[in-house]
């Protein structure tokens, strides 16, 4: 598992469960939500035999409204579904289970969202807005500079981000401009372009920043399993052999 600017739901059904083994020896089963930035240094792992899931990563914009808890609650971790849903996990668990097809059963998870998120309020525009800057400039913009436009001072800025986003604003960058550094290195690019174009002081700078979410080097991380399984939050690596259903809309991707 290797840190992505979403957070991520894992809504499970089939017969086998997945298994998040931790680095410090603790495991968790079933369906969960995982934080924004979860994963840091390639130190968790995901497992398991005959696991049929939904997995959605969710925008930390609207984190709260869907899942009813604080982005800045779910840094860095791992929650139970159940702790955040009760009984209605449970049901949605059985109500997956009770449909044959893949479009049903996106479409079923898209309904749920949806409902959830307009039964409850948004975040502060301003904050929406900023990571929405983060996120288009691939992490590549100053914080000072976003206190600006958005007329708020620099304080205020990182207090508000890290209560409903969940990361300071420049923690948050970091991460957006890794996610994109990772797509950019799994598609073949060579580490000193990518440094030069994605807002790295230099090469050495790339690297250190890599190995400190993945674990792996720049040399060595297309070759990293999470990379070969997840053709969604890295697009421009292709696995054929198993190409996973999926689906983009307002959420986020949902994929078999």
């Amino acid at each position: 598992m290797v840190p992505h600017p979403a957070a991520t739901l894992v809504v499970e059904f089939g017969a086998g469960s997945p298994i998040m083994d931790h680095s410090a020896g603790r495991q968790q089963r079933g369906s969960l939500v995982a934080g924004i930035g979860f994963g840091v240094g390639g130190a968790t792992w995901a497992r398991g035999e005959n696991v049929e899931c939904v997995q959605v990563r969710l925008s930390p914009v609207i984190v709260h409204a869907v899942l009813g808890v604080s982005p800045a609650d779910l840094e860095g971790a791992v929650v139970p579904l159940n702790d955040l849903w009760g009984r209605e996990a449970s049901r949605i668990r059985e109500r997956l289970s009770e449909v044959s097809s893949w479009e049903d059963r996106f479409a079923l998870t898209d309904t749920l969202l949806a409902r959830r998120y307009e039964a409850r309020s948004s975040l502060d525009p301003e904050v929406a807005w900023a990571w929405r800057r983060i996120v288009a400039g691939h992490g590549r913009i100053r914080i000072d500079r976003l206190a600006a436009e958005v007329g708020w001072s620099r304080k205020r800025l990182w207090s508000r981000f890290h209560a409903q986003i969940g990361l300071p604003p420049k923690r948050a960058a970091r991460l957006v401009r890794f996610d994109h550094a990772a797509d950019r290195l799994s598609a073949g690019e060579g580490a000193a372009r990518v440094a030069a174009d994605g807002g790295y002081a230099d090469q050495s700078h790339l690297h250190r920043d890599v190995v400190a979410f993945s674990g792996a080097t720049p040399s060595t991380l297309t070759n990293e399993p999470f990379l070969a399984v997840d053709d969604v939050a890295w697009p421009d690596l292709r696995t054929p052999a198993r190409a996973p259903i999926r689906r983009d809309n307002g959420f986020g991707y949902l994929w078999e």
